[in-house]
């Protein structure tokens, strides 16, 4: 037995730092995108409330887990009448977290916290622990956020146990840097792109589901980590996608296309069958040796910087109460309409 459904991905071009411009923006996608297509469930990627950058701007990006940004989504999913899901730096008590927020019309709300923040991301949010399913009204769906996508360990706990998997990527491409450039950008960048690529189709084969892979896309600059004064220049890659179980791309966006959004129909199996056996390393796939610098690199120098502000007090936010990770409809007052407007419409 199976059921269709129709997705929506949505790729949007965000400013670092700036909450409330990018909440606006995602509300107008979101609400042209349910116009177009009346979907059943639309995802929007992690990180909606600023790009995962890295530098000043990013120290007052974090929200109360029930504040604004969840408010925003809530409203859009009533309003809308289906699911809408999107990820945020969320405060969660005493700590933040990179959370993605899937809620539905009838206001409940389902919450997935990041299991391993990645490179920078260290510096501004702590790990999560739940299991990352979300018991929705559709079935049970996974959630994934940025880099638990490339993650064989995500699919282990969500292997057997979802009907979908969703969420989102942030896809930060090398510096443009001269020095590096012949390295970096000749040859990595391609590497990387097509890594990107072929993502989401692996993780749907990996667990015989669908998948709504939403990403970034556009230009940036933010601070180099570690090194003062060295700006990194660059864009994030989009490669937003929606697959079917087998992996099969039924709707794409690429850097090229810039902004936007996509829409597909995709059949939720009622037993799942996995296509591909899972790899028993740590990484699904393999991909360029200066990602995986990068990687220990900035972990190690973000998770330093995150303890010492905790020591010293120096983080922008205030501690704020938290939510469970499900919260069914009637628990949280109704959401006040989404705010809209910023910037021009999608074609």
């Amino acid at each position: 037995m199976s059921r269709t459904i129709k997705a929506v991905a949505i790729q949007p071009s965000l400013r670092i730092g700036e909450v409330d411009w990018n909440l606006r923006r995602c509300a107008d996608l979101v609400t042209q995108a349910a116009r177009e297509h009346s979907p059943d469930v639309i995802m929007l990627p992690e990180a909606c409330t600023s790009p995962n950058a890295h530098g000043p701007l990013m120290l007052d990006v974090a929200r109360p887990v029930d504040g604004e940004p969840l408010q925003v989504l809530r409203g859009l999913a009533r309003e809308h009448g289906c699911q809408v899901g999107a990820g945020f730096i969320a405060i969660r008590g005493n700590e933040t977290r990179g959370t993605y927020a899937l809620c539905e019309p009838d206001g409940a709300v389902h919450l997935h916290d990041k299991d391993l923040p990645s490179f920078w991301e260290n510096s501004y949010y702590r790990p999560g622990k739940d299991a990352g399913i979300a018991e929705t009204a559709l079935g049970p769906f996974g959630l994934a956020n940025g880099w638990e996508w490339g993650r064989t360990q995500t699919c282990t706990r969500l292997l057997g146990r979802v009907k979908l998997i969703g969420g989102g990527m942030h896809f930060p491409s090398y510096p443009d840097w001269a020095l590096t450039r012949k390295w970096f950008i000749e040859r990595d960048q391609e590497l990387f792109t097509q890594y990107g690529r072929e993502l989401p189709g692996r993780v749907a084969r990996f667990l015989g589901v669908p998948a709504i892979h939403p990403s970034h896309v556009g230009e940036f600059e933010m601070d180099t980590p570690m090194v003062p004064g060295l700006k990194w220049r660059s864009h994030t890659i989009g490669q937003t996608q929606i697959t079917d179980a087998d992996g099969l791309r039924l709707a794409y966006l690429g850097y090229e296309d810039g902004e936007g959004y996509v829409a597909a129909e995709v059949e939720l199996e009622d037993a799942p069958v996995p296509r591909d056996p899972l790899p028993q390393t740590f990484w699904n796939s393999e991909f360029p040796i200066s990602a995986h610098v990068v990687w220990l690199a900035g972990n190690a120098h973000g998770r330093t910087a995150y303890r010492l502000k905790s020591l010293l007090g120096r983080h922008r936010w205030q501690p704020s109460p938290d939510l469970p990770d499900h919260v069914p409809a009637g628990v949280l007052p109704d959401p006040a309409p989404p705010a809209t407007g910023a910037g021009a419409g999608v074609a």
